[in-house]
């Protein structure tokens, strides 16, 4: 509670389940554990990394590594690779300025091992982009691991574009780029309802399934011609892979 107005913020109970904790199965909605990743979660991410990409060899990249909110955790983690923050602003942890858009006109084509990210996509102008950048510059069988905001009060305005969950992740990481997905999901819960100034109907209401993190963890298994690549290459596959789930209740 400590420096948090307890008449603003509330109490936190197990009652709180009862907004996102749905039974397995439930029509248009998951529980939990069925959102949750297997292991590449928000607490494990720099794990993750110490247990496979901490050896001599290793070429590794940060994207948005600029120390903004307190000290970098990842370059710690990875002490025996070969490490390069990358970030559009110079300053703390930060190798190479540039923008991740054009990526693969700071980073070689094929030249890395992992590509590490956190708490960056929701402020780029145009993910589907970096994505093309990011197949280019990984090795194949290089991996990737992104973390994002799912729901998340707006910030660093006005570079503050999108929100995901894991689907969006894994459609940009998607097998017509070159990817599989290793791991994916949401976490860390949010307990929401609609406020006083809200629609005078709404007020008062739950607003079901909110979580803070999204997350995809993908390897490249192998390169395509870029020039040739299009997104509406997915489309097909998008639409027989998945329907809306009509008469959602």
């Amino acid at each position: 509670m400590r420096g948090k107005d307890p008449s603003i913020i509330g109490t936190a109970s197990e009652k709180d389940r009862q907004l996102y904790d749905f039974p397995p199965g439930t029509r248009g909605r998951r529980g939990y554990l069925e959102a949750k990743p297997r292991f590449f979660t928000h607490n494990a991410h720099q794990e993750y990394f110490h247990a496979h990409a901490n050896f001599q060899g290793c070429e590794f990249l940060e994207i948005g590594s600029r120390e903004v909110t307190g000290p970098t955790l990842v370059r710690k983690q990875v002490p025996l690779a070969n490490y390069c923050g990358f970030d559009i602003i110079a300053g703390p942890n930060v190798d190479v300025v540039g923008d991740a858009h054009l990526l693969a006109d700071y980073i070689d084509h094929d030249s890395i091992d992992y590509v590490y990210s956190t708490a960056v996509f929701e402020h780029l102008a145009m993910p589907w982009l970096v994505v093309e950048e990011i197949a280019k510059i990984l090795k194949v069988g290089g991996i990737v691991g992104i973390e994002t905001h799912f729901s998340h009060s707006e910030h660093e305005y006005p570079w503050h574009f999108f929100q995901f969950n894991e689907l969006a992740l894994k459609n940009l990481f998607c097998p017509e780029l070159g990817f599989e997905i290793l791991d994916s999901g949401l976490e860390n819960p949010i307990v929401g309802r609609f406020s006083y100034d809200a629609k005078a109907s709404k007020v008062g209401d739950p607003v079901y399934s909110l979580y803070v993190h999204s997350c995809v963890l993908a390897r490249k298994v192998r390169a395509i011609d870029y020039s040739r690549w299009s997104w509406r290459e997915c489309i097909q596959r998008i639409r027989s892979e998945s329907s809306y789930p009509g008469n959602t209740p």
